[in-house]
């Protein structure tokens, strides 16, 4: 299998035609299709559906799609470390939406800065999947909250360990947290990951019965609702750093204050391991009093 007819298979599927393919790849259409056809005689595959215009990829070519980004990804790996070009390359990043909302964009930035050659692939989805998709490869690491397990062929190292908050409209005069949380419209964060849990735990632990106006899946809508006076809700530390959530009447959430951990999961012995290295310790210096070093 050559990898110039999977780095012409990507571009097909990334600009619809194989013209604009040709062009990108620096070839004639003539020979592009050329190429998928000698992959699809090589593959004993039917790649593309050719009476469709543009032409569609078939069930089989998603999947030797996928293929051919696995193995151009760990094609530009090898020859990275080879040259001794750690900082450069593609890394493939996936993150929980909740950590997604300000730290790793954040992160992103200052690392295009300082490291021009290096591409960063982020994708957001939920922690089990993330999880899932570095142990089999398909991501190089992922940023989620701490898992009781986890396969034996990753690894978890905390970045942030933050406290947990009661947030409610300035105009609230009230300051006993049980009694605020038990007598004001409650936000209530709804979605199946670690924090919601966490959040859920304590408030059944302190005998609360929550007076719920709406469920809401995305921290930062729940911090827009609390400002503009809908109710009350627990939030972490890191969403509430915004100047626009400054007014915010906060008080500690939980006896003692609940606290969550956030981290990046990896393979041992990682093939990005040194870039890994250096987006953890960005991220815990982002995180200020709260960050991590890694052990």
């Amino acid at each position: 299998m050559d990898t110039r007819q999977l780095k012409t298979l990507v571009a097909i599927a990334s600009y619809r035609t194989f013209a604009k393919a040709a062009e990108v790849v620096g070839l004639t259409p003539s020979a592009v299709s050329q190429q998928i056809q000698a992959l699809e005689s090589e593959l004993s595959v039917k790649i593309f559906e050719r009476r469709s215009r543009p032409p569609s990829l078939t069930a089989e070519g998603y999947q030797v799609l996928e293929l051919a980004k696995e193995i151009l990804h760990l094609e530009e790996n090898a020859i990275t470390s080879l040259k001794g070009q750690k900082i450069a390359g593609t890394i493939r990043i996936g993150t929980v939406r909740t950590s997604a909302l300000n730290l790793l964009p954040q992160a992103v930035v200052v690392m295009h800065d300082r490291y021009p050659a290096l591409k960063i692939n982020l994708r957001v989805g939920f922690s089990s999947l993330m999880i899932a998709d570095v142990a089999a490869g398909r991501l190089d690491a992922a940023v989620v909250a701490e898992h009781v397990s986890l396969p034996p062929q990753l690894k978890w190292s905390p970045f942030l360990h933050e406290p947990l908050w009661i947030i409610a409209p300035e105009t609230v005069t009230e300051r006993d947290a049980i009694h605020l949380l038990g007598s004001y419209p409650f936000v209530r964060f709804t979605t199946n990951v670690p924090l919601a849990n966490l959040i859920d735990t304590e408030i059944s632990r302190l005998g609360v019965v929550t007076l719920d106006v709406a469920e809401i899946d995305t921290i930062g809508a729940i911090v827009s609702c609390v400002r503009q006076g809908l109710g009350v809700s627990v939030v972490p530390h890191t969403a509430i750093q915004s100047p626009e959530a400054s007014t915010l009447v906060k008080l500690p959430f939980g006896t003692p204050q609940i606290t969550r951990r956030i981290g990046i999961v990896e393979r041992l012995n990682a093939p990005r391991g040194e870039v890994i290295n250096r987006l953890h310790a960005l991220l815990a210096r982002l995180c200020g009093e709260y960050g991590v070093a890694k052990e």
